[in-house]
């Protein structure tokens, strides 16, 4: 696997992890997997275009 593959990966584990499911997080509402949408889409798009 290249280093591409293994970083959309995790990129897609965090994404993930960062959904508001717990009671404590449910207040943030959807900023931090926005955020890591946005990293995640930027990623994608530069391993489309074989930039990394």
């Amino acid at each position: 696997m290249s280093l591409g593959t293994i970083l959309l990966v995790v990129l897609v584990l965090i994404l993930v992890g960062v959904i508001p499911t717990w009671p404590h997080s449910r207040s943030w509402g959807y900023a931090p997997s926005g955020v890591i949408g946005t990293i995640l889409i930027i990623v994608l798009v530069l391993f489309l275009l074989r930039m990394i």
